[in-house]
Formats: C-alpha cells, structure tokens, sequence
C-alpha cells in the first residue's frame, strides 16, 4: 500500500471512531440521584472497561457515573443533595480536573489500580465546596421584639410531651374509650383521624386540629370522663402554668370580643377587631389638645407631640428607662373620649389570641371600678382583704397562680384601667406599708402599695384615666407617661370605612358627606366624635333624600355634651340608663362652665385655673375629671399653677353659646346686651333685646367688633342652637323641661341674617352664610 494512502486510511479510521463515540456519548444517560436504569451487568462491563481506560490513561480518571439507588423517584421530593453536588461537580469542573467519585460501589478497586502508579504522580480535584449553613430570619428575637416568645411551660414542646406521655400510660380499651370521649366533644376532629396512627400520631393531630390550649384542657376533661382522674390531675400539675394562661385568655376574649357602643341594641354587635383603628400614642405628653380651627388659633395654643414620640399599643410595656432597664408602672392618660378602654381592650384581645406580647405569662386586669365597687358595696368597712384574695374574687380560675407570681423570673402584667372612677382619696405618704401579698388590707391601702410596688413586686404595671386623676400619684412612682392623641385624617378614614365593610356604598356616601364640614373632621379626632359621626349619618341615610347639603354642626356639638354628661352619670353616681335625668345640680352644672367658656372668649383666652373655678362655685374635681368636658395640661403656668382648658377650643366657643341661649330661654335675660358697644353702620336699627332677633344682633355686633374668627364660630353655635331640632329635639328633658315653649320670632332673626350678608365684607360672608344654614336647615 501507497504510505501516503495508508496515513489517510489511518485518519479516515480515527474519525469514524471519533464520530462513533460521539454518537454513544449523545445516547449516554445523565447521573441521576435515585438510580440509573442500567443493569448490573451493563455496570460491569463498564468498569472493566473503565479499568482498561485507566491502565493505558495515567493521568485520566474515569468520569462519574450515576451512583446505585433504589430506582424509585419519591412524588413531589425536589432534587435531592446527591443530584445537586453532581450536576454542580461537571458545570464547575476545569479542563484537566479529575473528580473523585465517591458514590462509586467500584472506588476500592479503582483505588487498587492506581496505587500500580507512579507515586510522583498527583491528581488535580476540584470537588464542590459544603453550602454555608442557611440562617433563620430571627433565630434568637431580642426582649423586645414582637409578638415575643412563650415561656417554655407555656409552648408547644412541653403540651405535647406531656399530653403524650399521660396517654401512654393508658392501656388499649382504655385509649379506645378516651377517643370515644374526646371525639363525643369535638366536632372539629373526624373518626378516622381518632383512630389512624399510633399515639404520637393522635397527640399531633389533636395539637394541630385544636391548638394546644384546647387540646390540653379536653384531654384533662376526657381523662377525667373515662375515671382516670390521677391522670389527669398529674398532667394538671404539669402543665399548670399553661392552664393558668389559657383561663386568663378565655376571661379577656369573652370580654373584649365585642365592642359595645352606646346604647346596646339586641342582634347588632360589633367585632373589636374588624373596627378598630390604633390611634396616636405619644411618650411626650402635652395634654392632647390640637390648636385646630376653621377660622382662627387658639389664643393659648398648648404644644403638639412630634411623631417621633408616637409608640404602638402593643409596646407600651416594653419602654425602657433612661438607664436602659425595663420599666415597671406605665401610666397612659388622654382627653375624655379619646378611646383608652378601648386601647385595653385591643391590648387585651392581642395577648388572649397570640398576636402579641407572648412573653408575658399571665395578664391580670383589675379595673379601678371594680375596685371601688368591691370597696364600697361587696365589703363591709371592717373587712380587709389581701390582693392575692382580690385576685381569685375577679378571676375564680386562677386560684392557683399565686406560686408563679411570686417566682422571680415571671413576667405579668397588672391592668389597671379608669383611676379616675377609683373617687377615694389615697395617702401616699402614710399608708401602711405592705411587703407580701397575703397581707389583708383596705383596698384603698393596697393600691397605694400595689402602685408603690411592694405589693405584687414582680409586676408590669399599667395604669390608665384621666389626666386630673393620674396626676396625683407621685412621680417617683411612675416610670413612664404615655399620652393617646387620637386620630390623623387616614386614621378617621380607615375608622369610617371599618364599620361598613359589608356596605361600602353606604361607606363611601358617609365619608364623603363628612368631609364636607372641616370643622367636624377636626373634632373627629376623637375617636369617640368618629363613632358619633359613623353613628347619626347611619341613622340619617335611612331617610330619601338625605345627603343633598352639608351636614350641620351644632347637633353634633350638643351630641357630645349630652352623651358626656349622661356618661359622667352613669360612671360617677351609678345611674341606669332608665336614671339618666338631669337634676338641678347637673343643669347649673352646665350653666356655670358655659358661663365660664364666654368669660373666657371675652378675655381671649383659652385656659383656665383654679381660682376661676371657685369663682363659679364649682368643684375641681367635677369640672377637671368628671363632667368630661374639660381636662389639666401637664405643663404648669409660670407661677406653679395647673392649667385647665376645654376638650377643644370650639367647644368652649359652643359653651359660651349654649350659656347665652339658655339665659335666653329660660330667663328671657340677654346677656350680650351691654349697651356700651358701637354698632356698626350695616344695622339699620335696633331690635329690642327681649327678642330672639335683637339677641341675634347683639351677637353681630360682638362678633363685628372683634377680630375675624374670636366671635364668628360663637355666632354660628349660637345660631343653630336656635333651630328647633337642636334646642326642642335634642336638649328638651335634659337641659330644657319637656313641653316648654319652642322659640319664636325666628323668622325675624332670618331676615336679620340675609340682611347682614348683603351688607357684611367679603371675608364675613362665608361664616354668615353657614350660621343661617346652621339655623334654618333641617334634616337631622
């Protein structure tokens, strides 16, 4: 043969061995995790081939193959490690790296091969490195981190180790009739889920079907039922503390479930949470008052908190002090109205379902009305009580909690909600002091204790009322003092939308009829102005045609005075709902501070203290807490005094105005009548002041005399207080006896009204025009 033929023979034969294998090499299979296809004999062949391959090739090792598994893929198993390391191994391989393969059944005898090599000789690896660990988001949340972590005897591990543990004891009839029992109870579980499984099967269903709290209380009640009370005491015992935070959490969910609003109708309810909105809660109390006003500031403006100040609901426990340890008494305080039971109640229900503050064993509410009822009816002077005693009287479940109190490391909470309704003087300084809990004292002494803090020392602490009541406890023991503000406008919005989820075109026509009186949507930061607004424009929207003009603004004003009163009698003097009657007391009550409210317009201020209290022979205490109209400033006057205001400053203007209308009605006395003011040119004439157009003129000649905005909201209180809906309607049988005489000579006092719009300056006409509104609409 021709040389040169016999080297292209050579070539010709190379390629089509090369294609050859690149034909087998495309056919070959993937590794795979779970097993090849391949059989044992194919295997064999292969690695007698591999080890030719590796005798003739040194440095060559052989490519991995497929490990040996079971040939059975799990369904729906992801990819397992062994596949994850493999693929990775060939994609990150560099040309000339060998890898070891491990999972080979033939890594001894290939091993056997290689030690006939040259010992020189070194092999290039490059196995995948280890993943790094996978950390959890939180694996250790700090103290104060949310919702905060169980006590160990209190979570799941240590329910179900004993709830396992107990029904191991039992034999086979026995376990069979405790399914019976428990499957009898609870509709929630099917019979073959009873009945499927071994018992840690059956302990894990139950855990998971029921939640651990129920689980453990009807395990308890079925082994009880089957008469194997040993059983059930010991598991009782052991899981005590779990038990003991399970009643709490029934007693406060069965309580604050369903918030009850005025006057409770049979079949309405309303769910706490589904219309609850958490207001604005400040560490930096400045009295809560909002210099807010339609036409002009107030003349004494008091300071507003910055929102770096604002703290959640759910963290006032957990504020530190100054030296960083956590504080022990929290006092929140707030204007009348501002919603602070409701805020216990939202804390309450939060902590009974575990959505916050799980770290806090037991939370223990002791209101100060249940208190001063207990102190004052239910007790007689010469019986003492211990709080340990006062405890199991509230919370006849938990008899057994005093152990757990008293142990150093647990954390409990004491709620003490409405100091102002506990009426009793307390004496800080020469109180018995009370070093133990099972001391029987009077209950005025033991909350001296109790806020001391030797009484109950392990103890969080958080007290809740009015700002005159709380500011009587001493400042060295209180360690934090939290103020609730009330709501921003997307607060006020998310409350409106909230109660008409199942209506939102009802919603959406509320809202929007609201935001048509800038006045009310100031007052509504109150969250109590925002449950009236939600509940009169719900009554109202029943009616054809309502919503056509904007809403009026006086009823709503003489609304929050009569519910204010009305509550400060059912609150204060135990009164009924069928009770609730104004007496003369009550009546001079309102005179003298609406009085008080037009003094204070005409000296242009604002704030008021003590002395002008007595000057109108009424009490502090029933101006400042009680009549919930009126609340202290924390800051004190240049000269020490306690200042004192109004809820708002519009309401001390509709004060003034109910003061003059009443003098008018029922005195037939007009007390703007002077006589030394300069009537302005506008007025033609001089109506006689025994009439309701002359007290109208006088009031227009105040409010023209004066500053744009120091008399105009005045005069259009005033006004609406006119229309018979308000002082006829609304205030006959409380302020007004039943059937007196409606006001006449209105139509007078509208002429006078249309008469001064045409004639009055342009920056006044707008207020006028709503004071005619105010009292000639009717729609309420």
């Amino acid at each position: 043969m021709d040389p040169d033929t016999e080297v292209e023979s050579i070539f010709l034969k190379e390629d089509e061995m090369d294609e050859e294998d690149e034909e087998k090499e495309k056919w070959k299979r993937p590794p795979s995790s779970y097993g090849s296809m391949k059989s044992e004999s194919d295997d064999m062949e292969d690695n007698v081939e591999e080890k030719q391959e590796a005798a003739d090739v040194v440095a060559k090792l052989p490519e991995p193959r497929a490990p040996t598994g079971t040939g059975i893929q799990i369904k729906d198993r992801s990819e397992s490690p062994e596949t994850l390391y493999t693929m990775t191994t060939q994609q990150t391989k560099p040309p000339g790296a060998v890898v070891i393969e491990t999972s080979s059944v033939d890594l001894e005898d290939f091993y056997e091969d290689e030690e006939d090599e040259e010992e020189d000789e070194y092999l290039i690896t490059n196995s995948p490195e280890p993943p790094e660990p996978i950390e959890p988001d939180d694996p250790m949340p700090d103290e104060n981190s949310q919702p905060g972590r169980l006590h160990p005897e209190q979570d799941l591990p240590h329910i179900f180790r004993n709830i396992q543990s107990t029904l191991s004891q039992l034999s086979w009839e026995e376990m069979l009739k405790f399914k019976s029992w428990f499957y009898q109870w609870e509709p929630d579980l099917k019979l073959n889920q009873m009945h499927d499984g071994d018992i840690l099967d059956f302990v894990d269903r139950l855990l998971e079907v029921l939640g651990q709290d129920r689980a453990l209380t009807h395990t308890i009640t079925s082994l009880e039922n089957i008469n194997k009370k040993p059983e059930a005491e010991e598991l009782s015992n052991k899981c005590k503390r779990a038990l003991m935070r399970f009643r709490l959490q029934q007693a406060l969910f069965r309580k604050h479930q369903v918030i009850r609003e005025g006057v409770i109708q049979a079949g309405k309810q309303n769910f706490l949470d589904k219309v609850f909105v958490e207001p604005e809660i400040s560490t930096s109390g400045c009295g809560g008052i909002y210099p807010t006003h339609d036409l002009r500031p107030p003349p004494s403006p008091v300071p507003v908190p910055s929102p770096d100040t604002f703290i959640g609901l759910n963290n006032l426990i957990r504020l530190k002090k100054d030296d960083g340890a956590p504080v022990r008494t929290v006092v929140t305080t707030g204007l009348p109205g501002i919603g602070m039971s409701v805020c216990v109640g939202k804390f309450c229900l939060d902590w009974a379902e575990q959505r916050a503050n799980k770290d806090i064993q037991f939370v223990i509410k002791l209101s100060f009305r249940s208190l001063w009822v207990l102190r004052n009816k239910h007790l007689p002077p010469s019986q003492t009580m211990s709080i340990m005693e006062i405890i199991e009287y509230f919370h006849s479940d938990c008899k057994d909690v005093k152990p757990f109190l008293e142990e150093d490391e647990c954390k409990f909470l004491i709620i003490m909600d409405s100091f102002d309704r506990y009426q009793s003087p307390l004496d800080w300084e020469n109180a018995s002091v009370i070093n133990d809990n099972d001391t029987p004292a009077h209950p005025d002494v033991l909350v001296v204790n109790i806020i001391r803090g030797t009484v109950l020392r392990g103890a969080r602490l958080w007290i809740l009322g009015r700002r005159g009541a709380v500011s009587q406890i001493p400042s060295k023991f209180i360690d934090a003092v939290t103020e609730i503000q009330g709501f921003n406008d997307d607060m006020k919005e998310s409350y409106l939308k909230n109660r008409w989820q199942s209506n939102t075109d009802l919603g959406a026509k509320i809202l929007c009829h609201f935001k048509r009186l800038p006045t009310l949507v100031m007052a509504a930061r109150h969250p109590f102005v925002c449950w009236m607004v939600a509940t009169v424009f719900e009554r109202c929207y029943r009616y054809r045609g309502y919503g056509k003009d904007p809403p009026r603004l006086t009823p709503f004003y003489v609304n929050i005075l009569m519910v204010q009163m009305n509550r400060r009698l059912q609150f204060y003097y135990d009164k009924r709902e069928n009770e609730l009657k104004w007496s003369t007391d009550d009546k001079n009550l309102v005179v003298q501070l609406g009085r008080m409210a037009l003094k204070m317009l005409e000296k242009d201020t604002s704030v008021f203290y003590e002395d002008d209290v007595r000057e109108y022979s009424l009490t502090l205490n029933e101006v400042a807490v009680l009549c919930g109209m009126c609340t202290a400033l924390p800051a004190p006057a240049a000269d020490g005094r306690t200042v004192y205001s109004f809820i708002h400053f519009t309401f001390q203007e509709f004060m003034a105005a109910l003061y003059v209308f009443t003098m008018f009605r029922t005195e037939e006395k007009n007390v703007l009548d002077s006589g030394i003011l300069h009537m302005p040119k506008i007025f033609a004439s001089k109506e006689q002041t025994k009439s309701i157009a002359g007290l109208i003129q006088c009031a227009l000649v105040r409010t023209f005399n004066h500053p744009l905005g120091h008399f105009d909201m005045f005069l259009r209180f005033l006004c609406g207080l006119l229309s018979p809906d308000c002082h006829d309607n609304q205030l006959c049988g409380y302020l007004f006896r039943q059937n007196a005489p409606k006001v006449g000579g209105l139509d007078q006092a509208q002429r006078l009204l249309e008469q001064t719009i045409q004639k009055a300056p342009p920056e006044r006409v707008d207020n006028l025009k709503e004071c005619l509104r105010e009292m000639t609409q009717s729609d309420e």
